[in-house]
């Protein structure tokens, strides 16, 4: 937790303040909006915006399914391609995947509002507390799967509805991963990551342990002894070095530590916050953090990022959002050296970028920031926990299109292989792509 002084505190605002900031940023549908919104659509034979989801539902399909009455419908069309078509619902780019190339959005500039409407269907299939599949028969088999977030659930849920007994290791004390910990706390309101890690296990032939990672307690040649089959989907572990001078210093925090531990805090206003934020990053994490750090009640919150808008891995929608809640995002800017004063960070020296050639480069042109905080957000990396046993690519495992690994027997999928998107939605389809071609391997 970040340290407690003067200028990083908590309760800086009001109770009724924290409870509308973390408030859902978008209200769900009723089930008039949801029959007005779905009309809007023209059911389009080629469907351009089910190919560009990537774990292809049938968008067309259940939109249709809502339009006529029977939104439980549309949710089972959702989860037979997407098992966590609830939380995508709520935090995919829809803006830059499905709704980008929405006939409307290019007929009109106002896509239909698929990711409201799928999450209008699967909220309303998962208030009942029913399944929407049953179990095959037991197969006899076994499969190890490590990670418990999208990738690892959805590839367990899949494994258990084929009639496979899946063991789920998974390092934290809970599961869902980057859903549980990772986004933003008004993108995920009411503990909705847990009903849903609930909802999926709720299919019968998982067991959950959680405590437990390799290299803590698992080891790949225990598993392979044990288990007929094993899916990795262990993340990433490490973070990106900053690069500037002091980076280590007391207030340089990682910004996903922060935000786990914003998610996991019982009481907002407990959390510390300092007076002046400076995020470095131009990701999902990076306006994450800042607007949760002004929302949390920081009163000078800036993003710096070194490259220009249109490479933020952010969405526009994101940077807008970010600029709309009051943090200023300063691009051509990278931090140089961090700036200590009684063994603390207090801001940053930080020069100007600029590119030529494809390259980047400094411009000498430097200016100082203070900060009472400061948040690496610059990307994750990859910690090779399997022994060396698996070839990598690009820093990552190596994977082929069904999701093996160079080793047979051993799939992987989620953010820990090369060429991944680090998006929850791809996590959740390659965990369904390595399940199916398991389920195959399983029956041979």
């Amino acid at each position: 937790m970040a340290e407690t002084k003067p200028d990083i505190a908590g309760k800086r605002l009001s109770v009724a303040d924290y409870a509308v900031n973390f408030s859902d940023i978008h209200p769900p549908f009723d089930a008039h909006e949801a029959l007005v919104e779905s009309d809007r659509c023209y059911f389009c034979h080629d469907a351009p915006c089910m190919q560009a989801c990537p774990t292809s539902i049938d968008i067309p399909m259940f939109i249709r399914q809502i339009q006529t009455g029977h939104p439980k419908s549309a949710a089972k069309t959702i989860f037979d391609q997407n098992i966590f078509g609830g939380m995508c619902a709520r935090v995919c780019p829809t803006e830059t995947l499905c709704e980008e190339v929405c006939v409307r959005q290019e007929a009109e500039g106002k896509p239909v509002k698929i990711g409201l409407l799928q999450r209008y269907a699967t909220d309303v299939f998962m208030a009942d507390g029913a399944q929407p599949f049953a179990r095959a028969a037991s197969t006899g088999k076994k499969v190890a799967v490590v990670g418990g977030g999208p990738a690892g659930l959805s590839c367990a849920h899949r494994l258990a509805l084929h009639g496979h007994e899946v063991t789920v290791f998974e390092a934290r004390p809970k599961a869902g991963g980057l859903n549980e910990f990772g986004i933003a706390a008004y993108k995920s309101t009411d503990g909705f990551a847990q009903k849903e890690v609930d909802f999926v296990l709720g299919i019968g032939g998982i067991t959950l342990m959680t405590g437990q990672s390799l290299g803590n307690g698992l080891s790949l040649a225990g598993l392979q002894q044990d288990y007929d089959a094993i899916f990795l989907a262990i993340g990433l572990q490490g973070v990106n070095a900053l690069g500037a001078a002091g980076d280590d210093a007391p207030g340089v925090e990682d910004a996903v530590d922060y935000i786990a531990e914003l998610r996991q805090a019982s009481d907002l206003s407990s959390l510390p916050v300092g007076r002046r934020v400076v995020v470095i990053g131009g990701g999902m994490t990076a306006v994450d953090a800042a607007v949760q750090s002004k929302l949390l009640g920081a009163e000078d919150v800036t993003i710096l990022y070194r490259r220009g808008p249109e490479q933020m891995k952010a969405s526009r929608y994101e940077q807008e959002l970010a600029q709309t809640r009051g943090v200023r995002i300063k691009h051509w800017v990278a931090p140089k050296q961090v700036l200590v004063r009684d063994g603390k960070a207090v801001g940053l020296q930080c020069e100007y970028m600029r590119e030529a050639g494809g390259r980047l480069s400094g411009t000498g042109e430097t200016f100082e920031i203070s900060a009472d905080m400061i948040f690496k957000a610059i990307g994750q990396s990859f910690v090779d926990v399997t022994g060396g046993r698996l070839e990598l690519e690009a820093g990552r495992i190596k994977v082929d299109s069904l999701r093996r690994t160079s080793v047979a027997g051993i799939w992987a999928g989620g953010d820990c292989v090369a060429g991944g998107q680090d998006l929850t939605v791809a996590s959740v389809d390659d965990g369904r792509r390595a399940a199916e071609s398991i389920n195959q391997f399983l029956k041979a």
